[in-house]
Parts: structure tokens; C-alpha cells; sequence
């Protein structure tokens, strides 16, 4: 029995990495959850509790970085109150509709709102370009946290 629960700690790390790169796929939940995992079956002897927090703590600024990238985006391009609230509606609606919808759901909601606060198109277009630039920034963010998580694993399973 352990040896597939030793199994099913590495899958889970291997997809969440993967899911770093395919939103269908909760990437940071499930490499913490393999990383839990791998520390419990280890009776956190090589994995204790102040690297599981370190790693849970990455694992929720990972998450953070996602939601919020198209917002601060949208405001640094100096759009509108509604552009920065359609960008965290969208990026909030967008998690249902898998690649699609976590791509052009911020895009979309930025320029929804700001074009519903001043009926500009080409303001509209500006703070749309800013929410996508900001889910750019998201997965490049998001990547690096995954890869120091690993690195923080790896570094405290072996040293």
C-alpha cells in the first residue's frame, strides 16, 4: 500500500507541475499535496512542518499572483475602477471556462468595464492589452514559484 501512495505523491507533484502550463489542472494544489504527501509518508523526517509551511505559503502566493496579475495590469495602464473590477470578475469567470476562458476572461472583463465607465473603444482595447499583459506576467510568476517549490522540496528532502 505505501508503495502506491509513494506513486500517487510523485504523479500528483508531476501533474502539478503541469498544471503550471494546462488550467484544467489545480498545478500549485496538487504539487503542495504531492509534497504533503511525500513528507507524511517520509514521517516528515526530512519534510518538517517549517518547510511545509514555507511551501504552503508559496503555494497560496502562486495563487494570489494568478488572480490578481490582470488587475494590477489593468490599473498600472490607468484604466477605470469598472475596467479593474471586469478584470477580477473575468479572471474569477474565466476559471469555468478552462485555457479559453482564464485567457479571455480578465481581456473581457477589462474591457467591459471600461468601456461601460467611458464609452471608449480605444481606452476599452488599452486596458484589455493590460489585463492580458497581466496574465503573462501571472503564468511567468506562477512557473518560478513552482520551480523554487521544487527546488525548497528537493533541497530539503536531500540535505
Amino acid at each position: 500500500m505505501t508503495e502506491i501512495l509513494w506513486v500517487a505523491a510523485f504523479a500528483a507533484m508531476l501533474l502539478g507541475l503541469l498544471g503550471v502550463f494546462l488550467p484544467l489542472l489545480p498545478g500549485m494544489p496538487l504539487l503542495f499535496g504531492g509534497m504533503l504527501l511525500a513528507a507524511w509518508l517520509d514521517d516528515f523526517a526530512r519534510i518538517g512542518v517549517p518547510t511545509l509551511i514555507v511551501l504552503g505559503v508559496m503555494t497560496l502566493a502562486a495563487w494570489l499572483v494568478e488572480t490578481l496579475a490582470s488587475v494590477w495590469g489593468v490599473k498600472r495602464a490607468g484604466a477605470s475602477g469598472m475596467a479593474i473590477a471586469g478584470a477580477g470578475a473575468g479572471a474569477i469567470v474565466g476559471i469555468l471556462g478552462g485555457l479559453p476562458g482564464l485567457i479571455l476572461g480578465p481581456i473581457v472583463g477589462a474591457v467591459c468595464g471600461e468601456y461601460i465607465a467611458r464609452r471608449d473603444q480605444r481606452r476599452a482595447a488599452r486596458a484589455g492589452l493590460a489585463a492580458g499583459i497581466g496574465f503573462l506576467v501571472a503564468a511567468v510568476a506562477k512557473l518560478a514559484i513552482a520551480v523554487t517549490m521544487l527546488a525548497v522540496f528537493l533541497f530539503a528532502w536531500f540535505a
